[in-house]
């Protein structure tokens, strides 16, 4: 019989086929594969250079609505399952009350998880409140949000 794995046994013996491991590379837990992060269509890109100084956006990367565009204008802004959530999430992985991004003086946002079931997680760690930076990936259930802070700086009008 011809030896089609080319693999060998301890004593040189060709190997059968079914004692053969070969390996199938996964990707990493979470990884997207459709798409890249960093990169942005010329839609996200011109919405980002119009937002006005002390806002951000936050994009859906992954989740039932991907492509969505959430804008953070406000000093409190709720996101999760209940209706009346300034973030609408609505998918059974998403608390009622999830979290909450938060203007903080100075620029910029925070995100606090508020008791939710299946945890906010920033960049892959689970948190209970963090500072938000530009390219951050916030996990909501089944839900990535990319955060982009405006590009105009300063503080809101």
């Amino acid at each position: 019989m011809a030896d089609i794995s080319g693999s060998r046994d301890e004593s040189g013996e060709p190997e059968s086929p079914s004692e053969v491991t070969s390996t199938i590379p996964i990707p990493q837990a979470g990884a997207d594969l459709e798409s890249k992060p960093g990169e942005l269509t010329e839609e996200d890109a011109t919405a980002l250079e119009a937002l006005p100084g002390g806002s951000a956006l936050l994009l859906v990367q992954r989740g039932p609505s991907a492509g969505s565009r959430f804008l953070l204008d406000t000093d409190q802004v709720t996101a999760g399952r209940h209706p009346d959530s300034d973030i609408f999430l609505d998918d059974v992985t998403v608390s009622r009350r999830h979290a909450v991004f938060s203007r903080v003086q100075g620029g910029g946002f925070t995100v606090t998880d508020v008791g939710s079931l299946n945890g906010t997680y920033v960049n892959r760690d689970r948190i209970d409140e963090v500072l938000l930076s530009g390219g951050d990936e916030v996990q909501i259930g089944k839900y990535r949000l990319v955060y982009y802070p405006s590009t105009q700086g300063g503080t809101r009008q």
